[in-house]
């Protein structure tokens, strides 16, 4: 069983790393076209309407995705029947979020009413789809996922772009329309191509997209059911996540959220632009292996009753448990999590030695002047600091949600709220003590992955060293001379800045490359024997 879920997880992370890179080029090359007509503000209403789709969705539906991601005790329909509650709690909270934002202070731009309400229509049609993604997660079938996202991004970026090249054309005033129109098209999108795919695999593997009733095979399974269709320790497990999910929004859109409120729309506007540029590897490259990483830790850590399909039930942390979960897929889960963080911290030598002098010279190369000098370089150059951050947390985050308890959930919702107010409170400071602005909340970025981070590095390592499995933190980190390399690599940037100034932009880039090169080739070559080895795994 551990062979194959890993086998798929592996394959299923390359199809959406592929299929995010394949398109994301195309829609890349066309918002660097289409940033040529967008103005700051327009952009940073366009933010507005996005967050509010993100947020609704979240609590509609984050508590829910995690826990059908665990292996339920009545198999894969009690999962999908559990989905049926995000359609049902997921409308009332789309309906009543637009009204709220309605009645607040809302960006005086074009249609903005409009473009909401045309969100609104968008976020109830994606919920739909939730019952088609449980099964994809479910049945791991990442080829699936990968085509419904990969198509409702090509076909949102070329919605918007059409409206505001015809509004160009024309010269007519659509405001933000073209984001909404644009945010609708993804969301039917990813809806029909999920069920498309899904519901042939629902009736080869006999299992209904439809709520309906479960025949239990067991007296164990028919006590955990509820009305003969919920999984009651994945409805528990659910609530208990749902508790921190609102701090965990605070969390992760917690940059968004004060940029909205202590900004104004033109700086929105380039952090906006910043965060999109900087955070385009995480969406294609990070993220991916996020997701795949969850599922698979939720396989391999699950105790041996429930990857023989007799006792499906979420892991709850007892010595009982613990003595059922088979010791060859813990080890192998611990080398698995240790190889995907080791690769990322040597990624983020890479990020914080180059990027800050790189980042404004890329944006300059892709979205002109107009956006360079305004600020937006120096924002993403700061940005590159937390991209590994954002990464590093991503995995071992996953790791946690796939194995925590319900008590350990418990804990964590106390610590992420602790974790806010440091987020809150380093905000503060750097926005209006510092007076840093965009680069402000970057920082405050920083503070709170940091802080994430910290958690669930005691979490892994308590969590391992339970079962016998020795995690450290420091065969993580990358060897000496790479890092003591990272250290010069700034310092060597700065003395030759201007050698080929006489080039332009283009010897600048020139100079940064042959530097950034030398530096990428010295860090692989020092770190040739685990790069070898996780090579060799990946063949086997």
């Amino acid at each position: 069983m551990s062979s194959s879920a890993v086998s798929s997880s592996a394959r299923g992370a390359g199809f959406l790393i592929l299929l995010q890179i394949s398109s994301r080029a195309l829609t890349f090359a066309l918002n660097q076209v289409l940033l040529r007509f967008l103005s700051p503000t327009l952009l940073g209403a366009a933010v507005q309407l996005e967050l509010f789709i993100i947020s609704a969705h979240h609590f509609a539906r984050e508590s829910l995705r995690v826990a059908c991601q665990r292996q339920p005790k009545s198999g894969i329909q009690s999962a999908v029947n559990l989905s049926y509650l995000v359609i049902a709690g997921g409308i009332p909270i789309v309906l009543v979020l637009a009204q709220w934002y309605l009645s607040t202070s809302y960006p005086d731009v074009p249609y903005f009413v409009e473009a909401l309400r045309i969100c609104e229509l968008a976020a109830i049609i994606e919920l739909v789809s939730e019952p088609a993604f449980v099964a994809v997660q479910q049945k791991m079938l990442y080829k699936t996922r990968a085509a419904a996202e990969a198509s409702a991004v090509v076909v949102k970026t070329f919605s918007t772009a059409a409206l505001v090249f015809w509004s160009q054309y024309q010269s007519v005033e659509l405001g933000v329309l073209p984001f909404a129109v644009g945010e609708l098209a993804y969301c039917s999108t990813l809806t029909v191509v999920y069920l498309w795919h899904v519901a042939p695999v629902a009736t080869t593997d006999k299992f209904s997209l439809v709520l309906s009733k479960i025949r239990p095979s067991s007296e164990e399974e028919r006590n955990d059911l509820l009305y003969s269709r919920l999984s009651k320790s994945l409805l528990n497990l659910s609530v208990s996540l749902y508790i921190q999910s609102g701090i965990k929004y605070v969390l992760t859109q917690g940059d968004v959220i004060v940029s909205t409120t202590l900004a104004s729309l033109e700086d929105q506007g380039m952090y906006a632009l910043s965060a999109n540029y900087g955070g385009l590897i995480a969406r294609m490259v990070f993220r991916p292996i996020e997701d795949s990483s969850r599922n698979l830790f939720a396989q391999l850590c699950a105790p041996a009753a429930e990857q023989d399909g007799q006792s499906n039930g979420p892991a709850t942390g007892s010595e009982k448990s613990q003595a059922k979960q088979p010791p060859a897929n813990i080890t192998q889960a611990a080398t698995i999590l240790r190889d995907i963080l080791h690769v990322y911290t040597i990624v983020s030598l890479l990020a914080f030695a180059l990027g800050p002098t790189a980042a404004p010279l890329l944006l300059q190369l892709v979205a002109g002047s107009r956006w360079s000098s305004s600020g937006a370089g120096e924002v993403l150059g700061t940005y590159c600091y937390c991209i590994p951050l954002l990464a590093i947390n991503g995995v071992s985050e996953a790791f946690v949600a796939a194995t925590a308890s319900e008590k350990d959930l418990y804990w964590q919702s106390i610590w992420m709220g602790a974790f806010s107010a440091g987020f809150a409170g380093s905000a503060y400071v750097f926005l209006r003590v510092l007076s840093l602005g965009a680069k402000g909340l970057v920082w405050a970025n920083c503070v709170n992955m940091g802080l994430r981070i910290a958690f669930n590095g005691w979490f892994v390592r308590r969590w391992f060293g339970e079962r016998g499995v020795d995690f450290k933190l420091a065969d993580l980190m990358p060897n000496m001379y790479a890092t003591g390399a990272a250290v010069v690599v700034p310092g060597l940037l700065s003395q030759t800045s201007g050698l080929l100034a006489k080039y332009g932009l283009l010897g600048e880039l020139v100079r940064v490359g042959a530097i950034g090169g030398a530096f990428a080739l010295f860090v692989a070559a020092t770190e040739r024997r685990f790069l070898l080895d996780c090579y060799r795994r990946l063949r086997s």
